[in-house]
């Protein structure tokens, strides 16, 4: 199959490697645009505005593309699926409308209340005066978010009134905010597959937000991730089929805005049940690198039935018993101010561990090597038979790493290993 999958990120790498090795009678042709240093080691690359669905579905026609993937949220938002389904080809990505699910927090919780889909409270706030309103009428831990995209870092949850305010007034001069009630428990990333009518559940994650060991530091875009997750209660995947997944996908098909792609729920299971804390429209990222290498059922035929309306009676897509784990290797600054342009060595030793790959994340290659260009730069991903051997080789291959000033949290999935 010709497959295009739009991006630059790790996600977007670990796409492209779940395809590459899935093991298909005939390999598949990928391209990638605009990909990154990483991906262009192992497909060619395009330099294509991923953001403008004209050019995108131009390329698509021109190039007798038979699958578009589409990795982040912008594009999707942007409404890139729209425009290349409109020219007859499958995308694998929902149009604008029902990617405003991610798009924006207000339409998510609308929809989340409409659907019965269970869920914290929420205040949507135009003005300081509202956002202290708010905080008074929810109280503390102070949960605050930008209602539009923010790249992962535009939520706080602090017990500092004057940093949640602070965090609010910066996110109100570009759009609405949302102060939510908190929610305590262990928190969960379930993806699944959707054809706009049925849904079918990947193997659940855990991703760790914050910048630093013991979730100290800023929130991030993600530091790592593990798959699957041994404590998750029994029957998890079914109950949140039942009670988010299918009531959200059905909803959103009686509106005329059917969710065609990947439908990520960020989820929280406290003492009273689980909850939503939020969906995004398209595979998470660094969850993608975990959840992905243990699949064995073949991903192009899993994503190419999705957007072709063909989920209806296919088995639920199975699993390895593997354990895997992702460390990602971020930019000295990150998130707040990173330092880029400096020379990433030790990448083909790393990549050598036994186990071991690696999904390129902010890359670039000079005549001297690589270079990092963004705040994660890559992630380590680490498969083993168990957590134990799969840590131990995820910490071995970062280790042979060097970036000058560059930070990882010694801690992913400590807690299982």
């Amino acid at each position: 199959m010709r497959i295009l999958v739009l991006g630059s990120g790790a996600r977007e790498h670990a796409i492209i490697t779940a395809l590459l090795t899935e093991g298909s009678a005939t390999p598949h042709d990928i391209t990638a645009a605009p990909g990154n240093a990483g991906i262009a080691a192992a497909v060619p690359t395009v330099a294509l505005d991923a953001t403008k669905g004209a050019v995108v579905a131009d390329y698509c026609v021109d190039n007798d593309i038979e699958l578009l993937i589409i990795g982040p949220e912008a594009p999707l938002v942007a409404g890139v699926a729209d425009a290349v389904r409109q020219r007859g080809i499958a995308v694998f990505g929902p149009g604008a409308a029902a990617a405003q699910l991610e798009g924006s927090k207000a339409f998510a919780k609308r929809i989340m209340d409409t659907a019965g889909v269970p869920t914290g409270r929420a205040v949507r706030v135009g003005t300081l005066a509202e956002v202290e309103a708010a905080l008074d009428e929810l109280g503390a831990p102070h949960v605050v978010k930008a209602d539009g995209l923010a790249a992962g870092k535009g939520v706080i949850v602090t017990d500092d009134r004057a940093a949640a305010l602070a965090h609010a007034e910066n996110y109100l001069q570009q759009g609405g905010v949302l102060v939510e009630e908190f929610l305590a428990g262990q928190e969960v990333s379930l993806f699944f597959v959707s054809d706009g009518h049925t849904v079918l559940p990947l193997s659940p994650a855990q991703d760790y937000k914050r910048a630093l060991d013991g979730d100290a530091g800023p929130n991030t875009g993600g530091m790592g991730a593990y798959s699957p997750l041994p404590w998750a209660p029994e029957g998890f995947v079914d109950e949140v089929i039942r009670t988010v997944a299918e009531p959200t996908v059905r909803q959103l098909d009686a509106e005329g805005t059917p969710f065609i792609g990947l439908l990520y729920c960020g989820l929280i299971v406290t003492e009273q049940g689980i909850r939503v804390i939020e969906f995004n429209a398209r595979f998470g990222d660094p969850e993608t690198q975990v959840v992905l290498p243990r699949l064995t059922t073949p991903v192009s035929e899993l994503l190419y039935a999705a957007a072709t309306g063909r989920l209806s009676g296919m088995p639920r897509p199975e699993f390895s018993e593997d354990a895997c784990v992702t460390v990602v290797l971020a930019s000295e600054g990150y998130p707040d101010s990173p330092q880029t342009g400096r020379p990433l060595t030790g990448v083909e030793a790393a990549g050598a561990v036994e186990g071991v790959h690696l999904c390129h994340a902010a890359t670039a290659r000079t005549d001297d090597g690589y270079v990092a260009t963004g705040g994660r730069v890559l992630s380590v991903v680490a498969t083993g038979a168990d957590f134990a051997q799969a840590r131990t080789r995820a910490y071995e291959a970062i280790g042979l790493l060097h970036l000058e000033g560059g930070q990882y949290r010694t801690d992913i999935a400590a807690r299982v290993a």
